[in-house]
């Protein structure tokens, strides 16, 4: 595997499997990978000639600096479980110069609104980050096909409209989201959580699992009711947002329509860290 610490090192080896017409699978990350970011490279091993990760701690998308301070940096970790994986042919390690030549700003993005909902609400300015940053990674690496996890629902949707909008020529490809034993969903940010915090914040996916169960037979402002009396029952957590959106727009609803698609999505404070998750709705 091999490892390119520079913008000109990664043109360089871009250039060569251009240049045999091979094609590319990209997935990139802001490392403290996990058996959730290997599984982006385990979907992307068959459908392509090459596989390339990247690692960057994106500065423009964290609109609180200590929330950027406290994000776990294992650079060295990483590049073993890459390595040790098989599935990855090379990885991208730029530096800030790398991606943001003329200065750490982000690009403003029309997101045709999908970027107002949930998590854009809550963290301004966050998703014009995600879309300079990825926007910019395309650009450098150019792969066919790039991998993203469904954890990140609203992540993925907007990457997906940035791509339609700015007519990019990469296939958008959607992974299941990863999980613990437990159910939690797997995130880097669960590395701040302590073993017992762990443990408990399982709750979070089983309260999912009880949304989906009651979808279509109880209404939907008694099953918030419901998620939220969960969690007032717990001290330990704190709920920052559950909603039901249709899955194309991310807009909230109170109300099932025949024909549309649905999904849950959760965001639950544990010890200082921020979790997300999210369940499709039969």
């Amino acid at each position: 595997m091999k490892v390119l610490e520079s913008r000109s090192a990664l043109g360089e080896y871009i250039s060569e499997i251009k240049t045999d017409g091979k094609t590319i699978g990209f997935a990139p990350t802001m490392g403290a990978l996990h058996a959730g970011h290997l599984s982006l490279y385990a979907a992307a091993r068959p459908e392509n000639d090459v596989v390339i990760s990247s690692i960057f701690v994106n500065p423009t998308q964290f609109n609180d600096p200590k929330d950027l301070e406290k994000y776990p940096r294992t650079v060295e970790q990483d590049i073993e479980k890459l390595r040790d994986s098989g599935l990855v042919d090379a990885v991208y390690l730029p530096s800030v110069e790398d991606i943001y030549p003329n200065g750490a700003i982000s690009e403003k993005f029309d997101f045709g609104g999908l970027e107002n909902e949930m998590e854009g609400a809550s963290r301004p300015g966050h998703f014009d980050g995600v879309g300079t940053v990825v926007k910019e990674l395309f650009q450098q690496v150019q792969p066919d096909n790039a991998y993203f996890g469904e954890k990140d629902f609203q992540q993925l949707a907007i990457i997906s409209k940035m791509v339609s909008d700015e007519k990019i020529p990469v296939k958008i490809r959607s992974v299941e989201i990863k999980r613990e034993e437990s159910g939690l969903a797997m995130s880097s940010r669960n590395m701040r959580l302590s073993p017992e915090m762990k443990e408990k914040a399982a709750l979070i996916y089983e309260t999912l699992v009880k949304v989906k169960d009651w979808f279509r037979i109880i209404s939907i402002p008694e099953i918030k009711k419901r998620v939220q009396e969960i969690f007032e029952k717990e001290e330990a957590f704190d709920l920052e947002y559950f909603i039901i959106a249709d899955e194309e727009t991310l807009k909230e609803t109170d109300f099932f329509y025949a024909g549309k698609s649905y999904r849950a999505f959760i965001a639950v404070w544990a010890e200082g860290v921020r979790l997300i998750d999210n369940m499709h709705l039969e």
